[in-house]
């Protein structure tokens, strides 16, 4: 069956789901060749393998802690991610954390649908734009039936990609020697330098999952336990990346000129012949599964921004038209992408880390230390609620968080004065939690929380009205 919810409220007698299901789910959603080719990033700026797998860890553990937190969301308000942050920046302005957010969608997606592509060539025939139009049909279908399916996917995929990937990693730890790495020569930067740059973008790619994963969550009956929610999600999450991040590290300290399609299959076939082309059929598949994911999760979002705007129904037919929006966009810049992909994927993750820490902050801030998980759901679909329009508080922290970052950025293009002085470290993660959550908190210490609490109630008696209508026996029965 065909999800039929969209950024609407999903009502409780509708929650299903095991709470365990987060870890197998956000375990392959970050198995994919993207996570991988973070870990090329410290051999190629000269760290050690112990050093790169240090920093990649650390980063990686760091990022999903403040993603896990995100997850308990979901089964408490049973909404979407972003459209979550109407309460925070109000129904218009939180059009501002969206657009950086649809922004993360289809970067991931072309870098994804780039990487699959190559991968799925390596065995079978067919040009570059056959199976970039393939594989973005596949991920649109999966994205389409929804919710549901997508956790089925990756759930199975999980027990596979352990299987495979166990082999191939015990292999390359026996076969490969990181003293070989040719990435050493460069080593313009000094190493605690390079260490915090590599932190930075393993924080950066695990942080840019927050931004939908309540999305998977929000199905989960209402009192499931947050623990439980918050273990599971950050299990799943943190023990993927660490381990493919840190097996990229190591076949860029060993082989000359990394690649993950190369490397995979070089590495798995000295195992056993035709193993590591498996190996590469099975990472290919997997990547279509968060193509899948993240196309349905830009789906909501750019659907939460116009229905900001101009009130959207939250049915099928918008839901399709959705996606398969964003699966031509993502073939028209993948059209375009340069072949020197990787240089601008090192960019792209550290872009999304300087736009997704002050939302983050703001998010969490709000919802574990001003709100405590109370909100008026239906006041976030009206315009004339309790989050109005346009919520200064909120767009104010986030924009002195996001500045507050600009002094310590460190990409190819810009590099600020405090990281200029502190000979090139990425330290923008820490302004930009602490100026972003910590202005908001001072802003809402006066918030009537009487009347947010009149809210609340008036919103839970419309949604148990609302669910004892649908149960009237005129209405279909499923």
């Amino acid at each position: 069956m065909i999800e039929v919810r969209s950024i609407d409220y999903v009502p409780v007698r509708e929650r299903h789901g095991k709470v365990w299901h987060q870890g197998p789910f956000w375990f392959t959603g970050n198995f994919v060749l993207t996570t991988m080719v973070t870990g090329f990033l410290g051999p190629a700026l000269g760290l050690s393998l112990p050093a790169s797998v240090a920093a990649v860890v650390l980063g990686a553990c760091f990022g999903t802690f403040f993603m896990a937190f995100h997850a308990n969301q979901g089964p408490r308000m049973g909404l979407p991610q972003m459209i979550q942050s109407r309460a925070q920046f109000g129904i218009r302005g939180a059009i501002v954390p969206f657009a950086a957010v649809v922004f993360v969608y289809v970067g991931f997606n072309v870098f994804n649908v780039v990487l699959a592509a190559q991968g799925l060539r390596t065995v079978f025939p067919g040009g570059t734009t056959l199976w970039y139009v393939l594989i973005i049909g596949v991920a649109i279908v999966l994205a389409v039936v929804g919710h549901d399916l997508l956790h089925l996917v990756q759930r199975w995929l999980t027990y596979v990609l352990i299987a495979v990937f166990g082999v191939l990693t015990v292999g390359a730890l026996g076969r490969l020697h990181p003293h070989a790495a040719a990435g050493a020569a460069h080593a313009a930067h000094g190493s605690w330098t390079s260490f915090l740059v590599v932190f930075s973008a393993a924080a950066g790619y695990q942080i840019s999952y927050a931004v939908y994963v309540s999305d998977y969550s929000r199905y989960l009956p209402r009192d499931v336990s947050a623990r439980k929610v918050i273990w599971w999600t950050y299990a799943g999450a943190a023990g993927s990346a660490a381990w493919l991040m840190s097996l990229g590290a190591l076949l860029a300290s060993a082989l000359p000129h990394p690649d993950a399609i190369t490397a995979i299959r070089q590495v798995g076939n000295a195992l056993l012949p035709g193993f590591g082309t498996f190996a590469v059929v099975v990472s290919s598949v997997a990547l279509i599964g968060i193509m899948a994911v993240n196309a349905y999760g830009a789906m909501l979002t750019t659907t939460s921004a116009v229905d900001a705007f101009r009130a959207v129904r939250p049915t099928v037919r918008p839901r399709i038209a959705g996606i398969v929006a964003i699966g031509v966009i993502i073939f028209a810049v993948a059209m375009l992408l340069p072949e020197d992909y990787l240089a601008s994927f090192n960019t792209f993750v550290l872009m999304m880390l300087y736009f997704l820490i002050p939302w983050t902050a703001v998010n969490l801030v709000d919802f574990y230390c001003v709100r405590r998980g109370h909100y008026a759901v239906t006041a976030i679909f009206d315009p004339r609620g309790i989050y109005g329009r346009w919520a200064w508080r909120g767009i104010l922290a986030y924009a002195a968080g996001f500045v507050a970052m600009i002094p310590f950025f460190a990409t190819s293009f810009y590099t600020g004065p405090v990281t200029e002085a502190l000979g090139g470290a990425d330290l923008s993660f820490v302004p930009g939690l602490l100026v972003g959550g910590g202005l908001y908190y001072v802003l809402h210490r006066n918030l009537d929380l009487a009347a947010e609490q009149a809210a609340v109630a008036a919103s839970e008696r419309e949604l148990e009205a609302g669910a004892d209508a649908e149960r009237e026996p005129t209405a279909p029965v499923r």
